[in-house]
């Protein structure tokens, strides 16, 4: 009855016969003559085969969600037959947003101090990952989680802080409510949306009109840093630059919440050591 799942979700989650077939330790022929099989045993195809590439069918996409939760399962299932105090070791797979990419180095940094075998494939991306489909082991999310299917964990608050440049400030000065800001020039990170971000204070959200709108956080602060105009950055992004003079912040009065931020996995993901290791490690040095 299982014959061929495996195979299916695991070419499902890379759409390639390749890397399926190399993360299963077989050929891509074996790969695709399993899925085949399943495909005349179940009645439907279940992928689109040419010679631009493989994509799922509806059937197939429909048949992945319903497997690749049974299949984490068992693979967790199976890394947790591993003693509780066996070290971790392998392979982590992260993602993590670019914004969240600050807070990532120490908590590597104190996982290859405790756990030497243990090497990191790192994924800075903007793109969710849908952990139930690949390959990655635990993600860092910032905001509301959308998923009730993921186990998560919260590691910290995060504040959003307005900052410039001192060379900014000596040019242009600095505004005293956020309606100043419409004499200023403002830098934006981009939504999801296409749209810039509005700025977050005490007071309640403030549309700018921005100089700049970027999708790249690690670029934003380069370029507030520039003096290019005045931004909101996550604290954990302003705190070294404001500590070493390169960065002021401005309407400290008016400082908002911003969103929390998580380490999630999939279910079944949570009982491997590797991930139980990294869950830890991010808790202590995240915050």
């Amino acid at each position: 009855m299982f014959r061929g799942i495996v195979p299916f979700v695991a070419v499902g989650r890379d759409l390639s016969m390749k890397r399926a077939a190399a993360r299963l330790g077989v050929s891509a022929a074996a790969v695709s003559k399993s899925i085949a099989e399943l495909e005349a045993r179940v009645g439907v195809m279940l992928l689109h085969r040419n010679a631009r590439g493989i994509s799922l069918t509806t059937e197939g996409a429909a048949f992945l969600e319903r497997c690749q939760d049974a299949v984490a399962a068992v693979e967790g299932a199976t890394e947790n037959l591993i003693p509780s105090d066996a070290s971790p070791s392998g392979e982590l797979c992260i993602s993590v947003p670019f914004v969240g990419s600050p807070l990532l180095a120490p908590a590597l940094s104190l996982l290859r101090a405790r756990y030497p075998k243990l090497g990191f494939v790192v994924k800075v991306t903007d793109r969710l990952s849908k952990l139930e489909e690949e390959s990655v082991d635990i993600a860092v999310r910032i905001g509301a989680l959308k998923h009730a299917s993921l186990i998560a964990r919260r590691l910290r608050k995060t504040e959003l802080v307005t900052v410039a440049a001192p060379s900014y400030v000596s040019r242009r000065g600095a505004p005293t409510s956020p309606q100043d800001l419409s004499r200023h020039d403002c830098l934006a990170l981009v939504s999801p949306q296409g749209r810039p971000h509005p700025f977050l204070f005490a007071s309640g959200p403030h549309v700018v009109k921005a100089a700049l709108v970027i999708d790249h956080g690690p670029s934003l602060v380069d370029a507030v840093l520039a003096g290019l105009g005045i931004s909101q950055l996550f604290d954990y992004m302003a705190d070294a630059p404001v500590r070493e003079g390169r960065l002021v912040r401005v309407l400290t009065n008016e400082v908002a919440r911003g969103p929390d931020v998580f380490a999630v996995c999939a279910k079944g993901r949570r009982a491997s050591p590797k991930v139980r290791a990294a869950f830890d490690a991010f808790a202590e040095t995240f915050g």
